[in-house]
């Protein structure tokens, strides 16, 4: 019987769903966001994320549903240093439209109906004051009135409903002690509520899915310093988005201060959020927290850290033995993990561009650095750099490890599959298994 998409993305997904229960995750929809026709299936979506077991504390935004508001009435948005300044009249509308919204995204959380992805879920959406706010005050003589900041948190109280399975709604308006209210944006509840609850993720949404490189593609990765550098660039051109700046600016404050990744996705594309969490690749950006580890290409100066790492295994008869000699002339072809100065992993791509296959070998990791699964990220740079390189297909030896090549998705194959050069080269005696991955 044939194997449907169905079944093969599901399989493919589960690691990602064992991976991610119990997990706490922070929600920003900015309002652009929610104007979209898709905002439905991102709900829909956000609520199947609770459904998985994962922890999720959505905050909304409403900064352009303000700005129209505003305009309809006859009053211009006002803005110092990137901050609205939030007079009586605009407040007045700003908590009716937030309080919509509020009211809106709780209704379609709350739909169940039995054509629709949330037949079944009884979801508990819970509101309150978790965010105690304080005034801006005035800066540089422009008062803000009722724009306010973050003063405290009630972790313990959200905490509680995401024990209980609810998920926590934050919009952009909070108490004060005093009993006053206060505009805030949805970014700095976002990015602080992250950081005091010490999520394992931050997740928002831009129009493109992420942060658009030089190339013209999204940018997978970046790390909190080059999303920094990126921001500027940014806000220097006069037309940019200010929901991928705000988002941006939250991620590095996030990262920095503990949140291991921050993702930005598509609000246009269709199933984004869902495919960025739940499969190998991703499909959007991710601001990742900055790493004593470094991740990269090796060179002439690494042979001695090279061989440090693999001549233990060479002399159990893990790996097959290299001279100085050989590794010089192949040090192209390794990538390895660098720690403090220290080469703690390596493996290397050896081509074979006549079939357009690589082989994936000299997989070694320190014994002091093997319990946080770096192998695994080893072997995710040597695949980017075959797909960049459009092989068809990635093969490995081992005599040791095959249950580990099976679980990163490699399958057994034969002799008879290798290249016709590796062929004439194989080890009868040593008896080697071959695996193969498909790219």
């Amino acid at each position: 019987m044939r194997t449907t998409e169905l079944v093969s993305g599901f399989r493919q997904s589960a690691p990602y769903v064992n991976a991610h229960r119990g997990k706490t995750f922070v929600v920003m929809l900015g309002g652009e966001a929610i104007m979209q026709p898709g905002i439905r299936s991102i709900i829909n979506d956000v609520a199947l994320l609770n459904s998985l077991g994962i922890k999720v504390v959505l905050v909304y935004g409403a900064r352009p549903q303000i700005n129209q508001a505003l305009r309809n009435a006859g009053l211009e948005p006002q803005y110092h240093n990137r901050i609205r300044v939030t007079d009586d009249d605009s407040f007045r509308l700003i908590k009716q439209v937030a309080g919509a919204l509020q009211l809106d995204i709780t209704a379609r959380l709350s739909m169940s109906l039995s054509n629709t992805p949330m037949q079944g879920a009884q979801i508990n959406v819970v509101s309150g004051n978790f965010v105690i706010a304080q005034p801006l005050g005035v800066d540089e003589g422009v008062d803000y009135f009722h724009s306010g900041k973050v003063r405290r948190i009630d972790t313990a109280g959200i905490r509680r409903q995401l024990d209980n399975n609810g998920i926590v709604l934050m919009g952009p308006i909070a108490a004060s002690v005093t009993g006053e209210s206060f505009n805030l944006t949805a970014e700095e509840i976002a990015t602080q509520v992250a950081i005091r609850l010490k999520a394992d993720k931050m997740i928002g949404f831009n129009d493109v899915g992420g942060i658009v490189g030089e190339n013209g593609e999204i940018t997978a990765e970046l790390m909190p310093n080059m999303a920094e550098h990126i921001l500027y660039e940014l806000e220097q051109q006069e037309d940019h988005c200010v929901g991928t700046a705000a988002f941006l600016r939250a991620a590095v404050t996030a990262c920095r201060a503990g949140v291991p990744r921050c993702h930005l996705v598509s609000y246009a594309e269709d199933g984004s959020l869902l495919q960025e969490l739940f499969s190998r690749d991703g499909i959007g950006t991710q601001i990742v927290t900055e790493s004593a580890e470094k991740l990269r290409r090796a060179v002439i100066s690494d042979i001695g850290g090279i061989l440090d790492l693999i001549r233990p295994l060479e002399q159990q008869g893990l790996l097959v033995r290299r001279s100085r000699e050989q590794l010089e002339m192949e040090i192209d072809y390794f990538t390895l993990i660098e720690r403090d100065g220290l080469v703690i992993g390596c493996a290397a791509l050896y081509p074979f561009p006549e079939e357009n296959v690589g082989e994936f070998a000299c997989l070694a990791v320190h014994p002091d650095y093997r319990d946080a699964d770096r192998g695994t990220t080893l072997l995710k740079s040597v695949i980017q750099q075959a797909r960049q390189r459009k092989y068809d297909r990635l093969f490995a030896l081992t005599t040791r490890s095959i249950h580990w090549f099976l679980e990163q998705g490699f399958e057994l194959v034969t002799v008879d599959d290798l290249p016709a050069q590796k062929k004439q080269l194989y080890n009868y005696q040593r008896r080697s298994k071959i695996l193969a991955l498909d790219l």
